[in-house]
């Protein structure tokens, strides 16, 4: 099992940290893969808990397709991602939100397993860690500059948070 955890303070409130957080088109624009499939019960492409999401793309030359639950959901402090199809043999990505002075921490672990065990353990501490490390930095940037800044009403409906 590998475990990759991040976290960035963002200048803005816990609730719209946390909706922009569930946000497809943010999530699409920090994997870089596209939804082709897709159950979201929230208006402006939120998701909630019980949303199966499908992921499709390319990731080191080989096409990706990536099926998750949203296995938890505790508005606004906790959400939870589940794998359930994909080239992983295991793979679960938290997601938790804390106000701390007037600010939100974000504090992302992803936990990840590869299938054949031993046989890709290398890969997945060389090769694979590295790589949704980098992903996740990302991810927690584009969240944080979108917070702070007055981009983050383009992603919420209504302008809510």
């Amino acid at each position: 099992m590998f475990v990759v955890s991040d976290r960035i303070h963002v200048n803005a409130p816990l609730e719209r940290c946390f909706l922009l957080s569930t946000s497809l088109e943010l999530v699409r624009q920090s994997l870089k893969m596209r939804l082709v499939a897709g159950q979201s019960s929230r208006p402006g492409g939120l998701v909630e808990e019980g949303d199966r999401l499908t992921w499709k793309g390319w990731v080191f030359c080989m096409p990706q397709r990536h099926e998750s639950l949203i296995s938890r959901y505790e508005r606004p402090n906790f959400f939870q991602d589940t794998m359930l199809r994909g080239r992983f043999k295991r793979y679960q990505h938290d997601h938790t939100f804390t106000e701390i002075g007037g600010r939100t921490l974000l504090n992302d672990k992803i936990r990840f397993s590869l299938p054949l065990g031993m046989v890709t353990r290398p890969v997945g501490r060389f090769v694979v860690t590295p790589y949704i490390a980098s992903l996740l930095r990302h991810r927690l940037e584009l969240l944080k500059r979108v917070a702070e800044s007055e981009e983050w009403k383009q992603y919420l409906p209504g302008g809510q948070a």
